[in-house]
């Protein structure tokens, strides 16, 4: 689950972690009052999208009176942001966020996420703050540090004042650095997050440490645990297809392809949308109806597909190991029977009864194309859009 930058600043607050005043305003009067309410003579207006890049799309903007503070809030509230995470259909902004202006001397990228590979967690800050950390990974990767961190006993006081160190900070702010660090993971510890990450963390002038921006991505897995955070969500901000599958227990991920995919595991899920692809066609979704393939969740998922108005050809990638084929292929012909699909379908079921499965298939009254390998499956449902 992603939140909001404002909502990412609030768990940050509460574990220690340096932010800026600000509030979240959904009018433009409400931002003037926020405004007033920080002091100062500056301030950031900032648009609250779950994207990144909004800067470079024009939802944030700085201003130097209160006037100016409610003139960029009616400019941003109300507008659709495209940015590079957005896709081109943009995001409705719908709330800003309104901060008090710093005096920044220098900007750090900072984050906590796992390494996969490592199998833990690590604390990764770059000098380029402000930047895209995949541009600067690509054309100038050592100016990225790296601390793994032992589950065991946690991000340890000598490894965030080495990463301090290392960015060239000294003195009280590379303690302050380090201090930010630490918090960053009780944040990214206590919550089940998946990632926190600042950019940019800001030295200001007078050498305190900040976090200007913030991003918080939590572990629904994990979110029994932690059922407060759960009121951050943002529905408005979700895919509805999206939803309306976790209403029904069902891993589906819209993208922008026209071939819809109905797969058990996220594993082959993920070797189907590569097959497509290799076979010319472009995924239109990640769709995993788990081990069981019941009919109910077949029926369900072959609605969520039909939904997608890009969707011209499906492609159900069944293996037979839970569940057999031939029940598979079964729950596939009464889901039809429920749910009118009028694209073709083609089917590479495997496994135990895979057998049966094709003869029920090729006996059935609905026109599948029937593969034998996955492989086969992809030339034919690409075929089929044209």
């Amino acid at each position: 689950m992603n939140i909001h930058e404002y909502q990412a600043k609030e768990v940050f607050a509460k574990a220690g972690v340096p932010v800026p005043k600000g509030g979240v305003a959904f009018s433009p009067g409400e931002g003037r009052k926020v405004a007033e309410g920080i002091g100062g003579d500056r301030w950031v207006v900032k648009a609250q999208i779950h994207a990144g890049g909004r800067g470079k799309g024009g939802g944030v903007k700085l201003a130097g009176s209160l006037d100016e503070v409610q003139d960029h809030a009616d400019a941003i509230l109300g507008m659709t942001l495209v940015t590079h995470q957005t896709g081109p259909g943009g995001k409705l902004v719908k709330k800003v966020l309104v901060e008090e202006a710093l005096p920044i001397s220098q900007e750090i990228y900072a984050a906590i996420l796992f390494d996969r590979a490592a199998a833990n967690p690590v604390l990764i800050a770059s000098e380029a703050g402000g930047m895209d950390i995949e541009q600067v990974a690509s054309e100038t990767p050592e100016k990225i540090l790296r601390s793994p961190i032992d589950l065991r006993y946690g991000l340890q006081g000598h490894a965030a004042r080495g990463i301090a160190f290392g960015l060239n900070l000294t003195g009280k702010t590379a303690l302050k650095a380090a201090g930010l660090f630490l918090a960053l993971y009780k944040v990214f510890s206590e919550n089940d997050a998946s990632l926190v990450e600042v950019n940019p963390m800001v030295v200001t002038e007078d050498g305190n440490v900040l976090a200007l921006d913030g991003k918080v991505n939590l572990d629904d897995n994990a979110q029994f645990r932690n059922k407060e955070l759960m009121d951050y969500r943002d529905l408005d901000e979700e895919e509805p297809l999206e939803i309306e599958a976790s209403e029904h227990d069902l891993n589906y991920i819209k993208l922008d392809g026209n071939v819809g995919c109905m797969v058990n595991g996220a594993g082959l899920a993920m070797a189907t949308m590569d097959i497509i692809k290799l076979a010319g066609g472009e995924p239109a979704n990640f769709l995993d109806v788990g081990g069981t393939a019941s009919v109910e969740r077949v029926a369900e998922a072959f609605r969520i597909l039909m939904k997608d108005e890009n969707v011209k050809a499906i492609l159900i990638n069944i293996f037979g190991g839970i569940v057999r084929c031939d029940r598979v292929a079964g729950g596939v012909i009464q889901a039809l029977e429920q749910v009118k699909v009028d694209m073709p379908i083609v089917i590479r079921l495997e496994g135990t009864n895979a057998t049966e499965a094709a003869a029920l298939l090729k006996e059935a009254p609905i026109d599948f194309g029937v593969a034998g390998s996955i492989q086969e499956a992809a030339d034919l449902v690409v075929a089929g859009l044209n």
